[in-house]
């Protein structure tokens, strides 16, 4: 799967809900994930990453990817990461400039809203409490929250559920990750990039699919308010 990313038009119509990541779409988390990798990393006597190489690395749910990291010794590396995360997480909470405007633009145009994301569900919905911001969400999934994690399509149609819709085009999937686009094609929701989509290449498998980009949060909210004033 191939992406075909293109610059949102100006008239492009209003989706029929739009389902969020979470990491570093609406908060910015880099921080507090680099730290507690790093703690992991000297507990385990692993040489540490840079800033850049965690950006660059961290996608996969820790069910997924920690294996990879550690091998066998995988149980005990998230048991550090998560005594560390645990004590760090709610205090280093930041929201991305224009998350939550956005978010209000969703309500005012009646725009359902849900959360697909890679952090562990608990933790996931103890940030969005802390937030004050259950009230934007109909449905919040995490990691553990189903058999298997993003990409796999089965967390797309279990967050839809809640909404009694189907994957389609018309249901946008706003992330900012290689994984979150692949989420979105894989489901048959519309793909849709928050930033520079040349920062990276993105290839899996043979087919492909048209997505949309905007350069930032702010750019999706006048989206909608564009398309709201041509209906």
């Amino acid at each position: 799967m191939n992406f075909n990313l293109q610059l949102a038009p100006n008239d492009c119509p209003l989706p029929r809900a739009i389902i969020f990541d979470w990491d570093n779409t609406l908060i910015d988390s880099w921080g507090v994930i680099h730290a507690s990798l790093m703690a992991t990393f000297e507990q385990m006597a692993i040489p540490a990453w840079s800033f850049d190489e965690t950006k660059a690395k961290v996608r996969h749910s820790l069910r997924d990817s920690f294996p990879l990291v550690f091998g066998d010794s995988w149980e005990l590396a998230r048991q550090y990461y998560y005594q560390h995360f645990e004590s760090q997480h709610l205090l280093a909470l930041k929201t991305l400039d224009g998350a939550e405007a956005l978010l209000k633009s969703c309500q005012e145009h009646n725009i359902p809203t849900c959360i697909i994301s890679n952090k562990t569900g608990r933790y996931l919905r103890k940030e969005v409490e802390a937030l004050g911001w259950n009230c934007y969400f109909q449905s919040i999934v995490g990691a553990g929250d189903v058999e298997r994690d993003k990409p796999d399509p089965m967390v797309v149609h279990h967050a839809l559920n809640v909404l009694a819709m189907e994957p389609s085009p018309e249901i946008w999937f706003v992330g900012d990750t290689d994984v979150d686009l692949i989420c979105a094609g894989r489901s048959g929701c519309l793909p849709v990039f928050v930033g520079d989509p040349d920062e990276f290449t993105i290839k899996d498998g043979k087919s492909s699919v048209n997505g949309f980009y905007f350069n930032d949060l702010g750019c999706i909210s006048s989206a909608l308010f564009r398309s709201k004033q041509l209906c």
